[in-house]
């Protein structure tokens, strides 16, 4: 009788682990990461991941002529300087954040509506004897292009 329910608990652990993860990585994400979107609007996605030192991970998004975007990039403080890069479709590299410190913003205008693919990688510190793993938040604001309001 107790192996039977010590191995229900272990199953149900299983299950319901993950979806306790990616809880808590939606609550750092509002709460942490969409207000340093401002003063861009917050597209309404939430791009996020539970990542491990060393893993890459990857989102096709459209951007669109005619607006401005912010990329914010925010992982996790134990996970170091998160690198993250964008690409087109064909993978020609159009942005890196490691030319810039790391930066975890990125403020840009597309000339033409296109997809593009932003590449996110987690770096691997070879000193820790354990491997880290947090939340890492890939958000995008928009404003229109001159839409800034002038008051006189």
């Amino acid at each position: 009788m107790k192996t039977t329910i010590k191995t229900i608990l272990f199953i149900f652990y299983l299950f319901a682990l993950p979806n306790i993860v990616v809880a808590q990585c939606n609550e750092y994400t509002k709460k942490e990461c969409i207000p340093k979107l401002t003063p861009y609007t917050f597209n309404g996605q939430l791009n996020n991941a539970v990542l491990s030192e060393g893993e890459t991970a990857e989102l096709q998004l459209t951007f669109y002529k005619d607006q401005e975007y912010r990329i914010l990039v925010e992982g996790e403080e134990s996970l170091g300087k998160i690198q993250f890069q964008l690409f087109d479709t064909d993978y020609n590299l159009l942005y890196d954040n490691a030319d810039e410190d790391h930066t975890n913003l990125w403020d840009f205008m597309v000339e033409s509506t296109d997809d593009f693919v932003i590449r996110v990688l987690v770096p691997e510190d070879q000193k820790k004897e354990r491997i880290e793993s947090g939340c890492v938040s890939i958000l995008v604001g928009f404003r229109a292009f001159g839409s800034r309001t002038i008051f006189k």
